[in-house]
């Protein structure tokens, strides 16, 4: 199958309802004559039918687009993609290849991103709480960077470098980004890094200075996830550049790095905004300018780390409407094969999605039901007051956007649900990146299931061998 095959003629193509924004559904996403729904030239359908439901499906070539328009966008800006949000070997090879760094916060992560065939050089490690086996991990792959969190950490690389290793302190500039709580890390009241210009930051780069093996090369800071108000980022430019100035005249010693991190928000539903990576651009350049400028500061090499808004939009998740039922005086709720253990962030965040149906147009009026989970958990829902046609019937095929960031990555086995498969679409053909986990994995890591397995294996071993002497 092409992308031509998915082509609606102008003619007779039905138009789904209610209409798809190309700002939160991935940039290939089309719908075809017969209504269904398809991404990357493949329709969801035939995806659903081969790999099951739910499953996670992945546009590469959304998530190629967007590394490059960032690349155009901010020419003098290193990239690292942030792994946390969504990371296998195949998009680990995608930003390879696209010419970007990875950051990672694991060994596993580690590992993936080095199959995927990222050069080591350009691996930047983060993390709070990282031991002393996660450094030596870091360093014996040979990292460009580590980002370090603590003075423990300090103690430790000067133990485990046997190589001159670059470092980078993390710092919290004081820019509240009035989000939510978990995702809010540029103020003091949370677990990263040091307060910017504090006593502790300072003991900490006193310290780095006073190991021959580390080499300070920068400073590094995160202000929070889904910002979409460029001029926090040029607010924190203006910081931590006066940061390192002060750096500078304390320590004697020349920062030309500065990492700001990443956090760039995205839409997920119609009334969301979205960061501007064009306002993005011109806030970084006028606040670097200036306070280079005020601070007598030579211009530091500048780097950022998206994650979300590289992979959010390429991710499109299909379930199957198992039921559906309305409770007197009260909503409608579609109860579908998935939920919390394949999307947490509804009840981690409050996170609100789209939906659509993908597998057929209707004509029917829309009416607002509550998309429900399998869980055991009156909480567990994927998507409340969604607008869906009321010819809705269980067997139907349902799609939602933007779940190509903190999907794959944060699922979990709750009620022994193994987690979806992740599907790779581009030009019409399809990639199983990530298989369905079954109930033999997840009993593979129960031991006492193991030992009976065994010993019923045994036993009917032995009955048989009894038979055959007989």
């Amino acid at each position: 199958m092409t992308s031509l095959d998915c082509e609606p003629s102008a003619a007779t193509a039905p138009r789904p309802t209610p209409p798809l924004s190309p700002a939160i559904w991935p940039l290939t996403t089309e719908t075809d004559a017969s209504g269904r729904l398809c991404v990357g030239g493949v329709a969801l359908t035939e995806i659903a039918s081969r790999f099951g439901t739910p499953t996670y499906v992945l546009d590469e070539a959304d998530v190629r687009f967007r590394i490059r328009r960032y690349g155009r966008v901010l020419p003098d800006v290193d990239l690292a993609y942030a792994g946390k949000a969504l990371l296998t070997t195949a998009v680990a090879r995608w930003a390879a290849e696209e010419h970007i760094g990875v950051d990672v916060c694991s060994p596993g992560e580690l590992a993936v991103a080095r199959a995927g065939g990222v050069k080591p050089a350009r691996i930047i490690v983060h993390g709070n709480a990282k031991s002393f086996d996660d450094l030596h991990e870091a360093v014996t792959a040979g990292v460009g960077r580590i980002v370090i969190d603590s003075l423990t950490e300090i103690d430790h690389l000067a133990r485990l470098a046997f190589r001159p290793q670059s470092v980078l302190i993390r710092v919290t500039p004081g820019i509240d980004i009035h989000g939510h709580a978990a995702v809010t890390t540029g103020i003091t009241d949370q677990k990263f890094g040091f307060p910017l210009g504090s006593l502790e930051a300072h003991e900490a780069i006193t310290r780095v200075l006073a190991e021959p093996a580390l080499t300070l090369v920068a400073l590094h800071c995160h202000i929070g996830s889904q910002v979409t108000d460029a001029t926090l980022y040029g607010e924190t430019v203006r910081r931590m550049i006066a940061a390192m100035a002060d750096i500078r005249e304390r320590h004697d010693i020349l920062l030309r790095e500065l990492n700001i991190g990443g956090g760039h928000g995205v839409a997920y539903v119609d009334t969301d905004t979205e960061l501007d990576i064009d306002e993005l651009a011109a806030a970084v350049g006028e606040a670097l300018e200036s306070a280079c400028t005020q601070h007598d500061y030579p211009r530091p090499q500048i780097v950022m780390e998206p994650g979300r808004a590289l992979s959010a939009r390429a991710g499109v998740t299909l379930y199957r409407v198992v039921a559906i039922k309305t409770q007197p005086g009260a909503r409608t709720f579609v109860a579908v094969d998935g939920g919390m253990s394949d999307n947490p962030r509804v009840e981690l965040y409050g996170a609100k999605y789209t939906v659509t149906l993908a597998n057929r147009h209707s004509t029917a009026p829309t009416q607002a039901m509550t998309v429900a989970g399998r869980h055991c958990e009156a909480g567990d829902e994927i998507i409340r007051d969604a607008q869906l046609p009321n010819d809705l019937r269980p067997g139907d095929l349902l799609a939602v956007a933007c779940t190509g960031a903190y999907h794959h990555s944060m699922a979990s086995t709750y009620n022994v649900v193994g987690r979806p498969p992740l599907v790779g679409v581009n030009d019409g053909c399809t990639t199983e990146l990530v298989r369905r986990e079954t109930l033999t994995d997840l009993l593979d890591r129960d031991r006492e299931w193991k030992q009976s397995s065994l010993g019923i294996s045994r036993r009917r071993a032995g009955y048989a061998a009894l038979l055959e002497g007989e």
